[in-house]
C-alpha cells in the first residue's frame, strides 16, 4: 500500500483542516487522550486502594 494514497479524512475535511490553520483533528485527539488517560488512571488507583483496604479489614476466618 502506498502511504501517499492513504487518506484518514475525506478530501473536504482534509482541505478545511489545512485551510483552518492546522491539524484540528490531530489536536482534538491529543486533547481527548490527555483528558481520558488521567481519569482512567485515577479510577484504577482508587480501585486498587479499595481492594487493599478491604483485604486489610477482612476477618481471617472468611479468607479462602
Amino acid at each position: 500500500m502506498i502511504l501517499d494514497s492513504l487518506n484518514l479524512a475525506c478530501s473536504t475535511c482534509a482541505k478545511s483542516f489545512q485551510e483552518g490553520g492546522g491539524d484540528a483533528a490531530g489536536w482534538s485527539i491529543v486533547f481527548l487522550l490527555a483528558t481520558i488517560v488521567p481519569v482512567l488512571g485515577a479510577t484504577g488507583i482508587c480501585m486498587v486502594r479499595i481492594v487493599r483496604r478491604e483485604r486489610e479489614s477482612l476477618d481471617p476466618k472468611y479468607v479462602e
